[in-house]
């Protein structure tokens, strides 16, 4: 659908006050991502416009899933069919068109995919078909040789492969805990089905593709308290189980950890969706993590790698991947959504906490456009579907584009009186850019000259003349919009335009 071909000035993120100065070097090579296979697979005619958009908006990478179940034959047989060679891409009984013809617009367009191989499978593809559930307990080695056959389709374009989507989910893997007693305390499951799932594509995937990154993980962010078969798995919870460690990180080698064998991986891939919080809050479960809490994750991790519970080729910490992120925004949600005001300024603040994270090498906005909203019932289920896209269903851009191309953030250090100004021009490559603060006249008064990286990033730290409240934007001299940022102390923001401050508080 077209876009306005003028981008307004853009409200900017406010001052960062909660977020504490970087310890370590930044990420420098972080990746801009993208996913929206509403548009990409299941939109064809709409497709080459928009992937055309996504590459004219500086993204560098494109998630797109690769599911089992809409690839093999023999959706609803509970037998694999007859001559079928799972493990080669060219067996007349795969159907790859879908796939082929979102990888083949992705690459011509400049950008790279990251391949979501996953369930559901067909029917065939679970341990148990009798039950007639495909996201039952999947089999480790007809997955394998599904993923092995992914990889020798599109290893010359793709280097990334993550496995599964959520396994701490029920929607995609089942069951997600083993509860003998009803309303007792129940025993994860899908952990340990994950990684033997992750076992199995491994070694599959480095066999057709020998530089390839297979990433685990991809875990949603919350889960719920142990006390029904498919419950969510709280995601910090699900890694120790997928280790086999207890809550002291020691390690368990009984039960379904008897004979425990860990899974080797390149990479770990998680979406740190906060819903209706910034991404400067917490979660409140200690075993959940947004994306306020990389810190968190990554110590989780890394106490796991220690007790040997994954091993990586290096003995390296696993480089973190966060494929998929997004705010649902009101409208068209009341429920689940933030004003789409917020939902701008966040995105940008949640594009500066992963770029100064080290460890954290891609950054997936999910999505592009907001599903159309579903009606199933009354309440939240009025507002069903995902809307969490840059522009309306309709086509319209909310604020969040101009911001997602132009992120532009203040980092208030605390005890000083120092602001970090940090922002990207996007499409990424060398730019200058002029760092300007609004003088009360109206002008626009420039306070340092800066050259970007070839990312197209920029930061710099100073003490603003006139104390840490104003109005700053960045110039390029390209034809872009000039996002406007707000540094107070009392936090204020300024509507699109870069009219005078209205003060708001948190």
């Amino acid at each position: 659908m077209p876009l306005r071909s003028a981008l307004p000035v853009v409200a900017a993120l406010l001052a960062l006050a909660l977020i504490a100065p970087a310890t370590a070097p930044a990420a420098q090579q972080l990746q801009t991502g993208i996913s929206d296979d509403g548009i990409l697979l299941h939109a064809p005619e709409r497709a080459p416009a928009i992937v055309a958009r996504w590459a004219a908006a500086g993204i560098d990478t494109v998630r797109i899933q690769v599911r089992w179940v809409a690839i093999a034959p023999g959706e609803l047989s509970p037998s694999q069919p007859l001559g079928f060679d799972a493990r080669d891409p060219e067996d007349p009984q795969y159907d790859w068109a879908a796939t082929d013809s979102a990888v083949a617009l992705v690459v011509n367009a400049g950008m790279t995919p990251i391949l979501t191989v996953t369930g559901s499978g067909p029917l065939w593809g679970s341990r148990v078909p009798s039950l007639g559930n495909p996201r039952y307990l999947p089999d480790p080695g007809r997955f394998g040789q599904f993923a092995e056959a992914v990889a020798r389709r599109y290893g010359r374009v793709a280097d990334k492969y993550l496995i599964w989507n959520e396994p701490n989910q029920p929607l995609w893997l089942q069951p997600q805990q083993e509860c003998p007693v009803p309303g007792r305390r129940c025993t994860p499951v899908a952990p340990h089905t994950y990684r033997a799932l992750v076992r199995a594509a491994y070694p599959a995937i480095h066999r057709a593709d020998p530089g390839a990154q297979v990433i685990a993980g991809t875990l949603a962010p919350r889960g719920a308290d142990p006390l029904q078969r498919n419950r969510p798995l709280h995601p910090l919870a699900f890694i120790r189980a997928f280790g086999c460690v207890d809550e002291k990180y020691r390690p368990i080698r009984t039960g379904r950890c008897a004979g425990f064998q860990p899974a080797r991986i390149d990479g770990f891939a998680y979406h740190p969706h906060a819903i209706k919080a910034s991404p400067s809050t917490p979660a409140p479960h200690t075993d959940d993590a947004t994306i306020a809490d990389l810190r968190k994750l990554e110590d989780t991790l890394d106490a796991v790698q220690r007790a040997h519970g994954f091993t990586t080729p290096t003995g390296a910490h696993t480089p973190l991947h966060l494929t998929e992120f997004g705010y649902q925004t009101n409208p068209p949600d009341p429920y689940d959504g933030i004003s789409v005001a917020k939902q701008s300024r966040w995105l940008q603040e949640a594009a500066y906490t992963a770029w100064r994270d080290p460890r954290v090498r891609t950054l997936v906005q999910y999505e592009w456009q907001d599903e159309p909203v579903k009606s199933v019932g009354s309440g939240r289920k009025r507002y069903a579907g995902w809307q969490s896209g840059l522009l309306y269903a309709n086509g319209k851009a909310k604020p969040a584009l101009a911001g997602f191309r132009h992120p532009f953030v203040a980092d208030v250090v605390s005890k000083a009186p120092a602001v970090r100004f940090w922002g990207q021009v996007r499409p990424g490559r060398a730019h200058d850019v002029l760092l300007q603060r609004g003088s009360p006249g109206g002008a626009w008064v420039t306070v340092a000259r800066l050259r970007t990286d070839v990312r197209g990033t920029f930061v710099k730290t100073l003490a603003p003349p006139g104390g840490r409240s104003g109005v700053y934007r960045y110039r390029t001299a390209d034809p872009l919009p000039a996002p406007v940022v707000v540094v107070s102390d009392k936090l204020s923001v300024t509507p699109a335009g870069g009219t005078r401050p209205a003060t708001s508080s948190r």
